[in-house]
């Protein structure tokens, strides 16, 4: 029950399809930039740590049914749309798990939408209100399923839409599990306002003490099943929607909540395309989030590069700061194990693995595992690689501007480096990484993760010739000493500001300040930037971004360069990229000239000493 696409377009195209199977009236999506109720008007929550934390230690591993469930691939949906998820078809993938990628880490399998309706998707619901397995698709039950994967070694995951369904309120007179005087009328707003991505749901009112029942009794049954692994989709602010109706972290926590009482360890994963504004609820009160729409596109294969796959490198890097032990960045599904069915060239394959992988983002598999090929089990098995990502550490992120060619990358524990070259241009192009931006300088041994190879040492940085849409993946290993910097802040008095420019304050920024409003014209020059030969330089840049912006860049009068500046996660969240400029022996101007558009905040610049 997802819709397809980031546009708001195919967002409505997949939930009218979900409309008229189940009968519901379906409101346009609105804008999602809105913010939704205060912090103060989320329940508290103790422990935010949920006390679940080693479920969530490592980015989770397995499979996962929905993307088999949305694709036009023939004799997939041999019954009509999403009529892939049956009994029958979970157990085969279970068993291919068990057999292929267990020994690799694998170890969940994930059941999606639309377990508990029918073909045409008509949905059954117990005495209490409660999903109930629809009959012709899991003839066992769920329990029963549950049972099956635990068999294998495996851990079981199950699915649920937030908010109470339509169908499941049975004109308010349902008695809530485990209560005597609570009813479906007694949890949800006497207006019956909707919620979710799909407006599917009464939204649950949680200052009515009969709301968190309703939640409880739903955690009792998936835990009683023997489920390990929830997730609660539609959840907003996100999911194209915006507004008190859509704001779901009371729901959230209510769930965090719930199994914590359930009697069972369960793994909770928020969707989709959750509002970064309000990252830290997200981080306080489940295992994970999905930070985009869905990689499928609902296609005659399982997604395409240009559908949504390629996004995730736009749309991942301001999240990177919220990602850790308990819970992680989610990019979706990995649909890389089968060459006709992904829709993918090979290129795109490993580079869709490869961000993944140093994303830290889960690594759940939507393929067909009984049909995986030599090459896609090559990328989902290849040991160096899903060592990085269950290895500690944050996850990589841009360090130089993000044009068709960037360079990603993050320390390790060891105190090496993780480093991708990604080409995402259409043609081939050479790529470097220089060690300047990554914080060193000199010599370095570098190693082939994919190839498993030593490249040998590297003096100042590597190029390497990618292919389109391709990547390349290195361990590098510093021998050179670190790099020295000299520093200037933006909001120094020496400085020019012109246009809308001004100081703003910033706790994460050096100094407790920056210079902001750079728009439509905003210029902020530092104006004695002094080097001691001419040369090229990559200046690093701290700076504050709630979306990728872009700012010219020029030094002593020259013309400016557009240079493309990831998010940072927020207006108040500081990071740094590095820049390349030309700079003369002596002082310099170093200029970051906003033009017709909206740029960045400013923090200070790192100036490299050579």
């Amino acid at each position: 029950m997802r819709p397809s696409t980031r546009t708001a377009a195919r967002t409505v195209r997949a939930a009218l399809v979900l409309a008229v199977t189940a009968g519901l009236a379906v409101a346009a999506p609105a804008s999602a930039q809105g913010r939704g109720k205060t912090d103060s008007q989320v329940p508290a929550v103790e422990e935010a740590a949920t006390g679940t934390t080693a479920v969530a230690e490592k980015p989770y591993m397995g499979w996962s049914s929905w993307s088999l469930q949305t694709t036009k691939y023939p004799g997939v949906n041999s019954k009509g749309d999403y009529s892939y998820l049956t009994e029958e078809n979970v157990n085969k993938q279970t068993d291919a798990l068990a057999s292929k990628l267990k020994k690799f880490g694998y170890e969940y399998v994930n059941i999606d939408a639309g377990w508990w309706r029918g073909w045409d998707w008509t949905p059954e619901f117990d005495e209490f209100g409660r999903q109930k397995a629809d009959t012709e698709r899991f003839p066992s039950g769920m329990k029963a399923v549950a049972d099956r994967i635990h068999g294998k070694g495996l851990k079981a995951g199950i699915y649920l839409p937030v908010g109470l369904e339509k169908e499941g309120y049975g004109e308010g007179k349902l008695r809530i599990w485990n209560t005597d005087d609570c009813t479906t009328g007694d949890i949800v707003y006497s207006d019956l306002r909707t919620t979710n991505g799909w407006d599917s749901s009464y939204k649950i009112d949680f200052s009515k003490p009969c709301a968190q029942k309703y939640v409880d009794s739903q955690a009792k049954l998936i835990a009683d099943w023997g489920y390990d692994f929830l997730k609660l989709d539609g959840v907003g602010p996100g999911s194209f929607k915006s507004g008190d109706n859509y704001d779901n972290r009371a729901d959230v926590a209510a769930w965090q909540k719930a199994i914590k009482s359930a009697g069972r360890p369960v793994h909770l994963e928020i969707s989709w395309s959750l509002d970064i504004g309000h990252a830290k609820d997200w981080q306080a009160t489940s295992n994970g989030w999905r930070v985009d729409t869905d990689v499928e596109c609902y296609c005659n294969t399982l997604v395409s590069w240009e559908n949504s796959v390629e996004d995730r490198w736009r749309d991942t890097p301001g999240w990177t700061r919220y990602a850790g032990p308990g819970g992680w960045n989610d990019l979706d599904s990995i649909n890389v194990g089968n060459a006709a069915m992904s829709g993918l060239t090979k290129a795109e394959r490993q580079s869709y693995m490869t961000l993944w992988a140093i994303a830290k983002s889960p690594l759940y598999s939507g393929d067909d595992l009984t049909k995986i090929d030599d090459y896609g089990l090559s990328l989902m098995t290849n040991r160096d690689v899903l060592a990085i990502n269950q290895q500690p550490g944050r996850p990589a992120k841009p360090v130089t501007p993000v044009g068709d060619e960037q360079v990603w990358a993050s320390q390790n524990p060891d105190g090496g480096y993780t480093v991708a070259l990604f080409n995402q241009g259409d043609s081939p192009s050479p790529v470097t990484a220089d060690w300047q931006a990554l914080g060193f300088t000199g010599q370095a041994s570098v190693r082939d993760v994919w190839n498993h190879e030593s490249l040998g040492r590297y003096k100042d940085g590597i190029t390497q010739a990618v292919p389109a849409h391709g990547s390349r993946l290195f361990t590098v290993t510093p021998q050179g000493p670190a790099l020295r910097t000299t520093a200037y802040e933006a909001e120094s008095p020496a400085n020019v500001l012109s246009g809308n420019a001004s100081l703003a304050g910033c706790d994460e920024c050096s100094g407790g300040k920056k210079v902001g409003n750079l728009y439509v014209g905003g210029k902020l020059q530092f104006t004695d930037v002094v080097v001691a030969k001419a040369g090229r330089y990559l200046v690093k840049v701290a700076y504050t971004s709630g979306d990728p912006r872009s700012v010219g860049v020029s030094a002593n009068g020259t013309a400016p360069v557009a240079t493309a500046f990831p998010a940072t996660g927020g207006w108040s969240a500081a990071d740094s990229i590095s820049v390349p400029v030309t700079l003369k022996a002596g002082s310099n101007t170093l200029t970051f000239d906003s033009g017709d558009g909206y740029a960045p905040d400013i923090d200070r610049i790192d100036v490299p000493r050579v």
